[in-house]
């Protein structure tokens, strides 16, 4: 009865989406890392399950805590992410060109990947307690500047993905919170406008890539190598796929990054078409009960929340997916719940969390 007391108002869709996902990350993990765990020792499949271990517990104490107690303290979460952001750029550690990680008693993790959560969280603290705000000017000034600071020091690691990933989250909060249309038009016309101006502020690799995406062949060996062999691997697994650890592509070592931002090459190439249309329904029924539970939340505070943490998955899966497919350029954007990572596991998680604690308030359907 106890635990059934605890279970109470639990999105049963949404959490088994979520955990078929998983199993389908850890046995794809497998196969896309046995070979770096014979070269470097470290088992890659075991750190994920501790990671997922932990992230289900703070999933749980999300769930059964009220996201209103972490509303309360929303702006000095928002404070001290921000002093670990500026704290990266001055102690971070620099992974494949970029200083995004930080690591305290030899643990290390990605702040840029938890920072879209907590000012998400600030964001809808401050829109909630005013919600008229969005209706002039004036009001606009904080929560933009509130949106723009993380984006800012994001991009000066540089990661570019994570810092383009935040517009759209704050775009749809600002729709869900009733902004004015023409606002929000100028917005998007603002940020389409200043695209060319980042062209400028971009690293070499971060223009090779763009250019590689626009003309794959322009530089096969180079950086347009990694769209390439992705593109390959999806093709080649057809109807049915390769087989578990049969995947070519995957096992003689011709695809980088397969354990993380490309692990979805792997699943289509071993699992072929079907598994990655199970895939890619688990994520839609995910992003789909987000939707559900924002559309059936009175609280504006709570509906926000969901709002952009329901968009922010979204964007995950399809960047994750479209720059696999060679449809978007190579960001370096985990698939969630799939790729190989603590920090991006881990702000997931807290992002379920959180969904299933403004979800409980109703029953669903």
């Amino acid at each position: 009865m106890h635990i059934q007391a605890n279970l109470k108002g639990l999105d049963k869709v949404l959490i088994g989406s979520v955990m078929i996902l998983l199993i389908i990350g850890l046995i794809t993990l497998f196969s896309a890392s046995y070979q770096k765990q014979t070269d470097t020792g470290k088992n890659f499949v075991l750190s994920q399950i501790i990671w997922i271990i932990l992230g289900l517990f703070i999933s749980f104490l999300l769930f059964r805590t009220n996201y209103h107690s972490f509303l309360s303290v929303a702006y000095i979460i928002y404070g001290i992410h921000i002093f670990f952001l500026i704290l990266v750029l001055f102690m971070g550690k620099t992974v494949l060109g970029a200083q995004r990680w930080i690591s305290f008693g030899g643990i290390g993790f990605q702040p840029s990947e938890f920072s879209k959560i907590f000012t998400i969280l600030a964001l809808a603290r401050m829109i909630g307690d005013n919600p008229q705000r969005l209706k002039t000017i004036k009001g606009l000034v904080m929560p933009l500047l509130l949106a723009f600071i993380p984006i800012v020091l994001i991009f000066k690691q540089p990661d570019l993905g994570t810092a383009i990933i935040f517009v759209p989250i704050f775009l749809a909060m600002f729709w869900v919170a009733g902004i004015r249309v023409k606002y929000f038009l100028i917005a998007i016309i603002s940020a389409v406008m200043s695209l060319p101006v980042f062209w400028y502020f971009l690293k070499d690799y971060q223009r090779d890539r763009l250019m590689v995406f626009i003309n794959p062949n322009l530089d096969p060996l180079g950086a347009g190598y990694t769209i390439n062999q992705s593109k390959i691997a999806i093709g080649s697994g057809m109807m049915l796929g390769k087989g578990w650890l049969a995947g070519t592509q995957n096992q003689l070592n011709f695809l980088p990054e397969r354990h993380t931002d490309f692990v979805f090459s792997v699943v289509a190439e071993e699992g072929g078409f079907l598994t990655a249309s199970l895939v890619l329904i688990l994520f839609l029924v995910l992003i789909l009960r987000g939707i559900r539970i924002a559309e059936l939340t009175n609280d504006i505070s709570g509906r926000l929340i969901v709002t952009g943490l329901t968009t922010m998955v979204a964007l995950h899966v399809i960047i994750n997916i479209g720059m696999a497919l060679g449809l978007m350029p190579v960001v370096g954007m985990p698939l969630p719940f799939i790729s190989y990572g603590g920090s991006a596991l881990i702000s997931n998680f807290i992002a379920i969390g959180f969904m299933l604690n403004v979800g409980k308030q109703r029953t669903l359907f």
